[in-house]
């Protein structure tokens, strides 16, 4: 197989792990290619870095059979631009702490690497949203698997998001910000607000205002068909654009265009993980005496 690793930062806790994981795939005689970030990370710690092959962000490695994460949901999200349409797999060993994407725990990498040899895993696909503006924003990575964000970018005074659906008026969000989640989404930023938990694949966005200052306005979950548009006014003319974990600063002149993406993402999940059990694990649902 040929195996794509990217991983950002590591406490010395941390690198008995990245040791086991390459000692693995090595021994599965797997052809290793690894990011430039998490190249430098094995060359700092002297990991053995001159053996593997390397790539840069917008390389194409449309011939990787799984790109594997290591680290949290933000290592996961930031390897969605690595694959793009590239239609890699994505398999994310947690090394972090909550992990609703890499839900492959540290305690279970072997076994979890022998299913992906030997193919037990079934493909979970997920959709994404897009983001288009006059405005060549994100250089060109204008794609998220969890969220879209408009946000205030001092502590001064709220902003003004205008929203429209396919050309409709829907509300002028008078709050700090305005999040579009995803389905994979509703577990992240959006959640954080009041927005609902949403089941990955139900074809939909929600938008949840980013504490808005009538109580009245709440999340609002919309078919992911529709066309979203945005712009916004406050006293400030600059605000924060956010997709995923990367964000940039644009000025009240950018008009926003939102929808989903032509493309998807797949997650592999192996036979022992399902949604259900995830929500149960990170949430601590049921975890109560009397159970």
């Amino acid at each position: 197989m040929k195996i794509g690793i990217h991983g950002k930062q590591f406490g010395a806790e941390t690198l008995q792990l990245i040791k086991d994981v390459l000692a693995i795939l090595s021994a599965n005689s797997t052809d290793i290619i690894v990011s430039e970030h998490f190249h430098k990370i094995l060359k700092r710690h002297k990991l053995n870095s001159d053996s593997f092959n390397v790539y840069s962000t917008g390389d194409d490695i449309s011939s990787l059979d799984a790109l594997i994460t290591l680290g949290g949901d933000g290592t996961l999200l930031d390897a969605v631009t690595h694959v793009g349409n590239g239609n890699v797999p994505l398999l994310g060993i947690n090394t972090g702490r909550l992990g609703f994407l890499a839900t492959t725990s540290k305690e279970n990498i072997e076994s979890s690497l022998e299913e992906l040899f030997e193919q037990k895993y079934q493909f979970d696909e997920r959709s994404l949203i897009e983001l288009k503006t006059d405005d060549k924003l994100f250089n060109g990575y204008n794609f998220a698997l969890n969220d879209f964000a408009i946000l205030k970018k001092d502590t001064s005074s709220m902003i003004v998001v205008h929203a429209y659906i396919d050309d409709e008026f829907l509300n002028a969000y008078w709050a700090d910000g305005l999040i579009v989640s995803t389905p994979t989404g509703s577990t992240g930023y959006s959640i954080s607000y009041g927005g609902p938990l949403v089941l990955p694949h139900s074809e939909n966005f929600v938008l949840t205002p980013v504490s808005p200052h009538n109580l009245t306005v709440r999340p609002i979950i919309v078919p992911d068909n529709s066309k979203l548009s945005f712009t916004i006014e406050g006293r400030s003319k600059n605000y924060l654009v956010s997709l995923d974990s990367r964000i940039t600063t644009v000025d009240d002149s950018v008009k926003f265009n939102v929808q989903k993406a032509n493309f998807k993402i797949k997650l592999i999940q192996l036979k022992d993980n399902n949604y259900f059990k995830t929500l149960r694990q990170k949430l601590n649902w049921g975890l109560d005496v009397r159970n």
